[in-house]
């Protein structure tokens, strides 16, 4: 029979097993963690713009980024909430409505990190978009205002404290051409930059690489897709590493420049059943990644 000075040792080399094998443990998730986001280390945030599924509820959007590895979302104006609200995602949405997107990102474990393509009419309503962008914690609304509204949004990005991307559809649109960006935000609020698409450059024959170049120090997020034709206006999607935009290239031209922030996939094709197709890019996304830090 032991005595208690044994049966009190028994007891401490017990409990220190278990602090071992707790601290043991926790290594195992935190370093698995961190190999499964090998972007976050460069600063990258790789997430999903909701429009991808927009043919879903923002709490269904959530879902499917969950499923395809993703932490953040770039939510879009108009996306029914879901979870038993009627509401939209839009500056209109109720306290109740508000609190019910919290919620279910928290339940997620997923962080909303932009807003976007989003406008206004003046800036009465520009500030209800960005009250609504604050309360949620946003830290960038993506746009393509007119060029008049730049000097009152110049104001309410710094009043709030988030940065406006002007974001770039193909041409015709205002803002195809990084040249007209760089001009029209040339002496407003330093929180005023680009939104990057990198598909709609390639639709527009613009060299992704080059016009990145051009941008430096101003983009601010990434609308991020792979195309299978360059200088096409009906190129569709495909797997990330795949097409014609050169994914690696495109990698170690946002590294030497230092970028920091968000990366949105917006995989506008196959619509009804893309997720697969979001998750598949970003784990090519990722063994690029893990090769560039090398």
């Amino acid at each position: 029979m032991k005595t208690f000075k044994q049966l009190l040792w028994s007891c401490v080399a017990a409990t220190a097993l278990f602090i071992s094998a707790c601290a043991t443990s926790g290594n195992v998730v935190q370093n698995g963690n961190k190999a499964n986001y090998p972007e976050e280390k460069l600063g990258w945030h790789l997430g999903s713009q909701a429009y991808t599924f927009r043919l879903f509820t923002f709490e269904e959007a959530l879902n499917k980024i969950d499923s395809a590895g993703l932490r953040y979302v770039e939510a879009f104006p108009g996306q029914k909430i879901g979870a038993g609200s009627t509401e939209a995602m839009t500056y209109e949405l109720s306290q109740e409505g508000r609190a019910l997107v919290k919620k279910l990102l928290k339940d997620k474990g997923i962080t909303v990190w932009a807003y976007g393509v989003v406008g206004a009419k003046d800036e009465a309503e520009w500030e209800k978009v960005f009250q609504f962008a604050k309360d949620l914690g946003i830290k960038v609304i993506n746009s393509e205002p007119g060029e008049k509204q730049l000097d009152f949004l110049s104001k309410l990005c710094d009043k709030y404290d988030i940065k406006l991307a002007i974001h770039n559809h193909p041409e015709p649109s205002h803002y195809w051409n990084p040249d007209v960006i760089l001009k029209a935000i040339e002496g407003k609020s330093a929180k005023i930059g680009a939104a990057a698409d990198v598909g709609h450059w390639m639709r527009s024959g613009l060299d992704p690489i080059a016009t990145l170049k051009k941008l430096e120090g101003k983009i601010f997020h990434l609308h991020f897709k792979d195309l299978n034709e360059f200088g096409s206006k009906k190129a569709h999607d495909v797997h990330w590493g795949t097409g014609k935009l050169g994914m690696e290239a495109v990698q170690a031209e946002l590294k030497r420049q230092g970028f920091k922030g968000m990366i949105s996939a917006e995989y506008e094709y196959n619509w009804k059943n893309n997720m697969n197709d979001v998750k598949v890019s970003a784990e090519n996304f990722r063994k690029a990644v893990g090769l560039l830090r090398r």
